[in-house]
């Protein structure tokens, strides 16, 4: 529940609906006559923010300078349209309570913060925010790179070589009789050349959010008050 004690932080609150969406900020509040507990408040709701709209405090709770009101953004846009300058009078709050469906025993009436010879003046700030949003999108793609290699591969080969063994003479009568030269086959080996296909690393793709700051820039528009009536 809020009560007066909460009247310091209520002032210009950010205002939120039941279902955690922001309406706007906190212009008037104001008060029951009997306790002088906060009752009703207006937001600025506009694109402006100069379009202010009545919002019931009840089932409605501030925690650090955020107000979650009971009702949706719809019921509060779709609110009477009420002169904010003074007293909420008896007939607006009728209208108001039968609007949002509160129930009749709610003390709707109330008197405005501050009084007919004060008023508030507000001004516009920049609210920074970010959104997500993709900007890129990368793959893993394969492709083959044909590149020249040498590699040393032992080899051998057969050779002729003369051996001179002395004989005997009768091991010469015996060489005598042979018949014609017995041909020697020579072998040599050669490089043969294959390759293969063997894994050598995985590659994935991992993401990380790095910081950073940027500068924006906006207009903002501030109400000013001045005085009108005859000059002293």
């Amino acid at each position: 529940m809020i009560t007066k004690d909460d009247l310091g932080d209520l002032g210009g609150a950010e205002v939120y609906d039941n279902t955690g969406d922001r309406i706007g900020t906190v212009g008037q509040i104001y008060l029951d006559p009997h306790d002088g507990d906060p009752l009703w408040v207006t937001v600025r709701t506009g694109s402006l923010a100069f379009q202010e709209s009545f919002v019931p405090l009840h089932g409605a709770h501030l925690s650090a300078g955020r107000l979650t009101v009971a009702v949706d953004q719809a019921r509060i846009r779709q609110a009477p349209l009420l002169d904010t300058d003074g007293p909420l009078e008896p007939d607006d709050a009728e209208r108001l309570t039968d609007h949002y469906g509160l129930t009749s025993d709610f003390d709707s009436s109330s008197e405005s913060v501050p009084g007919d010879d004060a008023m508030t003046r507000s001004e516009e700030r920049l609210v920074a925010g970010t959104r997500r949003e993709a900007v890129t999108k990368v793959r893993l793609r394969k492709y083959l790179v044909t590149e020249e290699r040498q590699v040393t591969v032992p080899v051998t080969r057969e050779e002729v070589r003369l051996e001179r063994i002395p004989v005997t003479d009768s091991e010469d009568d015996d060489q005598a009789s042979t018949g014609p030269d017995t041909p020697v086959t020579l072998h040599a080996e050669r490089p043969i050349v294959t390759t293969e296909k063997i894994p050598v690393e995985r590659v994935s793709l991992s993401k990380q959010t790095v910081r950073d700051e940027e500068l924006v820039t906006g207009t903002v528009r501030k109400e000013k008050i001045d005085y009108e009536g005859p000059e002293e």
